[in-house]
């Protein structure tokens, strides 16, 4: 469910935006809202689940999910669309962590090594049809199917946990929950992401958005004194003293935060520049999952033989350049093996490389007992990543094409009335829609025709900042120390 949600609700923002009359902004929020409350929320619902029941919480997860779901699926306006979102994420938090804690604490030994496997296969199948589905879903039934489909899937979770699965407990973990860390961390990220998306359309100088970055920022400060001294924190910062745990984790956040933006952003291109349909457009990065499930093992292995420095640092590399080849993309459809094709390719074979190697590191870089938080922060951090991203390249995006479109628009020969009309359409970006607006023909397909290339030169801009953060993340996996070998006895 949560795997299919966070690749298909991509497909379907170009349908939902035209039917809701959304903004860039609001659509951004769309994806924002989930990850945020997700983000700042998990670590909360994986000590829920190991004190009060792995079970009990992950059902509760299931029914709240899904409720939000349906929420989603009867939305008539960007606004109720982004509070089902929050509380999907809210509900994602109890869900996710909730169900590798269930399959440990429910095999032993081999059959645990099996069933992790099964779970992580289950996980890339989901990631390669799910946007397939919905996307077909998308175009032939509606936007709002991809949120229904949940419903069903739901109702077989329930009945299978009732009827299978057994209630588990950590009896260690008596102390008490991290409220306050978790409403710190839901009021910085929060604040910050509030700044960003809203900096683009009232100004950097605006009330709102000075006082939103600066609450952000405090409350993050805040939270970094909070979890120094409460007893159970959320976040244990102690791990960070480890520089193999801290570089992994700065890793983590720069590459997910490139690969988060790309996946916003290049949907948006497919169907609203290029025209491809929905359900192309969710099959257009097939590539990158199947790559990564048939790669799987071989870099489970690769740490064992290599050490993490060399796969942490031609990884994110390889990935840099894969997200580099986006910015090949151009107005005119038919391009694709050419264009996105060998970038997911790459992108895929880049995060292969680096994804098994990073979650060992990151498991090994501190002791055995903490090995559960230290595998919750990183989780944490890949989620937090992708929220940070889209808020901070989305100022990027709009500043561009701001530039390349409103110079030409003062330049064209429409009446000021007719510019207002234009001008009020074009925080839709690419999604702008121009049948209303007085113009003939040609002038609306002229100027249509230059939303589409300022769309462009925004997202070229952003995946060339996106793959410099890449190679940013891969200076940081070079900085990683090689554990060190015991001499053969």
């Amino acid at each position: 469910m949560t795997f299919i949600d966070m690749t298909v609700v991509n497909v379907a923002l170009p349908a939902l935006q035209q039917e809701l009359h959304a903004t860039i902004t609001d659509v951004q929020w769309v994806i924002e809202a989930y990850a945020l409350f997700l983000g700042a929320l998990i670590l909360i619902g994986g000590s829920l689940g190991d004190q009060f029941g792995r079970k009990k919480l992950f059902l509760i997860g299931v029914v709240a999910f899904t409720a939000a779901s349906v929420w989603c699926g009867l939305s008539h306006s960007p606004r109720q669309l982004i509070i089902g979102r929050a509380l999907q994420g809210i509900g994602a938090a109890f869900l996710v962590p909730g169900s590798l804690a269930i399959i440990s604490a429910t095999f032993d030994g081999a059959a645990r090594g099996r069933a992790i496997g099964t779970w992580s296969g289950f996980s890339a199948i989901t990631t390669a049809i799910g946007p397939v589905v919905g996307g077909w879903l998308i175009e032939h039934v509606s936007w709002r199917a991809a949120f229904f489909l949940n419903v069903p899937l739901a109702a077989i979770v329930i009945v299978l946990s009732l009827r299978y699965m057994d209630e588990s407990k950590d009896p260690s973990r008596t102390g008490r929950i991290d409220w306050i860390g978790a409403l710190l961390a839901v009021l910085g990220l929060g604040g910050i992401v509030l700044g960003l998306l809203e900096w683009p359309p009232l100004g950097p100088g605006h009330p709102v958005v000075v006082s939103a970055l600066a609450v952000g920022v405090v409350c993050l400060v805040v939270l970094v004194l909070v979890e120094h001294k409460v007893r159970s924190p959320m976040m244990p910062l102690h791990l960070f003293q480890s520089r193999t745990f801290s570089l992994a984790n700065v890793l983590t956040l720069l590459l997910y935060g490139a690969i988060g933006v790309v996946f916003f952003l290049v949907p948006l291109l497919l169907i609203q520049v290029q025209g491809y349909s929905a359900t192309f457009a969710g099959a257009a990065f097939l590539p990158f999952p199947i790559i990564m499930f048939a790669l799987s093992r071989w870099s489970g292995g690769l740490v064992a033989r290599t050490g993490p420095r060399l796969p942490m640092t031609v990884g994110p590399v390889i990935a840099a350049v894969g997200l580099a080849l986006f910015a090949r993309a151009g107005i005119e459809r038919g391009h694709y093996w050419t264009t996105f094709f060998p970038a997911a390719v790459l992108l895929g074979l880049g995060m292969a490389i680096t994804v098994a190697p990073l979650t060992t590191t990151v498991m090994g870089a501190v002791p055995s007992d903490h090995a559960g938080v230290a595998s919750g922060i990183n989780n944490t951090v890949a989620r937090v990543a992708g929220l940070l991203a889209i808020a901070v390249f989305g100022v990027v995006l709009v500043r561009k094409f701001d530039a390349e479109m409103l110079p030409q628009l003062q330049q064209s020969w429409v009446s000021p009335v007719v510019r207002a009309q234009i001008q009020k359409e074009l925080p839709k970006m690419a999604g702008a829609q121009l049948q209303g607006v007085s113009l003939d023909p040609l002038r609306r397909s002229v100027i249509q025709g230059q939303i589409r290339e300022a769309f462009l030169s925004g997202f070229r801009l952003v995946v060339i900042e996106a793959a410099v953060l890449a190679l940013a993340a891969a200076a940081f996996g070079a900085g990683v120390r090689e554990p060190t070998r015991k001499a053969a006895s």
